[in-house]
């Protein structure tokens, strides 16, 4: 009899999703912290999408850039768990398994050149190298701002939690990702609105975000202080450059 179990099949299909997403979302953290190159495409493919956002892409025009993003992540991705499958079977040097590992990062090398030419594609002409200072002209446009605020964010609390190699990327960890995000909300709608009855239940909401993380035990006071600090900072930060 095999040693592994089989799922409980009484248990509510919603567990069962939920699993499989915990699962998937392993796997990629696994990917980042494990593999050079996927922490560099997932770098490129962060500032190539802010980028876009900065430029006002159409929906189409972002749509292509996300496929392409996406295209290059999936094959380091597949070109990884190909590695791992051959390392596991042979762990011994064999032609065959030297083919099998060639031709998956050939895979990565002919996404990677299909979205360098797509880039460019899109990108070029709305660079201008011979006029005005900047090469990226900023869209004036508040849903932009808030966006890219958004993402810096984010982006920021996952390169820190790499840096430090915390263990779970999405749960607990140096710094708190919800309250950097709720703090950051707080400093945008601070900014944007006039009324000062709905910044301090904003920020009343950060707040209690931040203490649900403590009592919770998911962080430490340190670790959401940290992110509240670093959600407000970025926040104002790049309000200045933005607008």
């Amino acid at each position: 009899m095999s040693a592994l179990k089989r799922p409980d099949s009484s248990s509510p299909k919603t567990t069962g999703f939920l699993r499989s997403f915990s699962t998937a979302l392993e796997g990629v953290v696994h990917t980042l912290k494990s593999e050079r190159n996927m922490r560099i495409h997932f770098a490129f493919a962060f500032v190539v999408l802010i980028a876009g956002v900065y430029l006002k892409f159409t929906r189409l025009e972002f749509i292509v850039l996300c496929f392409s993003v996406s295209f290059v992540l999936v094959a380091e991705m597949f070109n990884t768990a190909i590695e791992y499958i051959v390392d596991l079977v042979n762990d011994e040097y064999h032609p065959l398994a030297k083919i099998a590992k060639d031709i998956a990062a050939g895979a990565v090398f002919v996404s990677t050149v299909n979205a360098v030419i797509t880039g460019y594609l899109l990108f070029v002409k709305r660079i201008d190298l011979f006029t005005g200072g900047a090469i990226f002209k900023l869209k004036q446009s508040s849903w932009n701002a808030t966006l890219i605020v958004l993402l810096l964010v984010i982006g920021f609390v996952l390169l820190i939690k790499l840096i430090l190699k915390e263990k779970h990327l999405l749960r607990g960890g140096m710094p708190s990702g919800h309250t950097a995000v709720a703090f950051c909300v707080w400093i945008m709608i601070t900014l944007i609105t006039e009324n000062p009855l709905v910044c301090v239940l904003v920020l009343l909401l950060a707040v209690l975000i931040a203490r649900s993380r403590v009592v919770n035990r998911v962080h430490s006071i340190l670790e959401v202080i940290a992110g509240a600090l670093l959600g407000a900072l970025v926040a104002l930060l790049a309000y200045q450059l933005l607008i």
